[in-house]
């Protein structure tokens, strides 16, 4: 029997999912060698502090603090460190010297992908990073391999845990948006900042990802459209539910067709996160707590659902895994990395280009002629109601009735939409605009 090759495996931080790495690095070693073709040896984890407390049990002689010796013995290095540096200084040195590379690190792809990608190819190995978006989800080797094939006309993912947690104890339980994200802190599922998180940051960085492999061009986060959940109130819930829907943060990226006067029009890419209203008996609408998924719309396949842990640290180490074994079958069998194709090169689109579906909620005056005129409006702005919807409230002290309306347009251009709403506010017969949202999947 041939004796199996052995690559040594770098590990850069060993936090909650790095721990489990290592883990089962050791513990399933032999599994792990039948699959990859190598024996895959861990020849240290470097951390900042090698005498910290951790929950995972592993051998004190692995740990160190020089990442740089470390990197440069490896023939595979994992980097779950996370933020920008040093992460990506360690990155380029292990690709410059032949080293496959593993990362879970969103930020830095969403950041810095087109050079990272660029000195994988030219040192011919692989950069793989599934578990940056969506967990232990298998979502990127299957845009990327599984549908090469097909041609990819629109994603909508559940792509962070913590705000869809927040999302759906607000809409279950009616909470509100604080109270929620208390209970997401008690629970671990938001951290004691959570402003990546809740300001649609952590979305956006997994929507460029997403874009990027879809259609086959390179997004930075700087051409995502980004909106968090902190505007959400109890109220625009409870609205959404009476009227069958349940709100969502979506990452968004859909491809367009779009008019120019001066080229005649061509293709581009919408890619945005924002709060998003979905009708109930949509598969999305289903996804509860912290869970995760990706909705993918392709022209052949047609709609494809990708559900399951979006965090934590041994569903991740799952992806990580997944992604360590692909590499060290490449080294193992030799020729290039597999990498993501640019072949696409279509421009990324400015919110106003995007076209979708508004949900308005309105305060109006309680008089003749209110519903016409609004209808109006709209018509003059080319957008078409789809959904109207009235209830007649009176205030308690000033015995003053006034009617809520509830309004669910057809498709229409981002522009079309934001110039209604703003025309919809300038109605004397209009108290206030209580809520305006996107929605998708009507």
């Amino acid at each position: 029997m041939t004796e199996l090759r052995t690559l040594k495996v770098a590990l850069l931080g060993c936090g909650n999912v790095g721990a489990q790495v290592a883990r089962i690095l050791i513990e399933d070693a032999d599994t792990l060698a039948a699959r990859a073709g190598a024996k895959l040896q861990l020849s240290g984890i470097a951390v900042r502090n090698v005498h910290a407390q951790r929950d995972v049990d592993l051998p004190q002689e692995l740990f160190t603090t020089d990442a740089d010796t470390l990197v440069k013995d490896a023939d595979l290095v994992i980097e779950l460190m996370g933020g920008i540096e040093p992460a990506r200084t360690l990155i380029l040195s292990a690709l410059r010297n032949g080293a496959c590379v593993v990362t879970g690190n969103k930020a830095l792809v969403a950041q810095d992908g087109p050079t990272l990608h660029e000195e994988a190819d030219k040192a011919g190995v692989q950069l793989s990073y599934e578990a940056a978006v969506a967990g232990a989800i298998p979502i990127l080797r299957p845009i990327r391999d599984s549908l090469a094939g097909d041609r990819i006309t629109r994603v909508l993912g559940i792509v962070n845990g913590t705000t869809n947690f927040i999302l759906d104890q607000m809409d279950t339980t009616g909470a509100q948006f604080a109270d929620a994200l208390a209970e997401a802190q008690r629970l671990g599922y938001a951290e004691a900042d959570p402003t990546a998180d809740v300001e649609g940051h952590d979305a956006a960085a997994k929507a460029a990802i997403l874009a990027s492999l879809s259609f086959h061009t390179r997004f930075a986060l700087e051409n995502v459209h980004c909106e968090g959940i902190t505007s959400v109130t109890a109220a625009d819930i409870a609205a959404a539910k009476d009227a069958g829907f349940v709100i969502k943060l979506l990452a968004i990226a859909e491809k367009l067709i779009v008019a120019d006067t001066e080229t005649g029009g061509g293709e581009g890419v919408s890619v945005r996160v924002h709060p998003t209203l979905l009708p109930r008996e949509h598969p999305l609408a289903a996804v509860h707590g912290a869970f995760n998924a990706v909705f993918i719309e392709a022209e052949n396949a047609g709609e494809l659902m990708f559900y399951g842990q979006g965090a934590g640290g041994t569903p991740t180490a799952s992806a990580v895994l997944g992604d360590l074994v692909s590499a060290a079958r490449s080294l193992v069998l030799g020729g290039p990395g597999r990498t993501e194709t640019t072949t696409g090169q279509v421009s990324a689109l400015p919110i106003d280009a995007a076209v979708t579906s508004y949900y308005i909620g309105l305060d109006v005056a309680d008089q003749p002629g209110v519903l016409a005129r609004i209808a109006q409006l709209f018509a003059e702005h080319g957008v078409s109601i789809e959904i109207m919807r009235q209830t007649i409230h009176r205030d308690a002290e000033s015995n003053v009735e006034s009617a809520e309306l509830r309004i669910v347009t057809h498709r229409a251009s981002e522009a079309a939409l934001a110039a209604t709403v703003e025309a919809v506010k300038g109605l004397d017969v209009i108290n206030s605009v209580t809520s305006v949202l996107r929605v998708e999947g009507v």
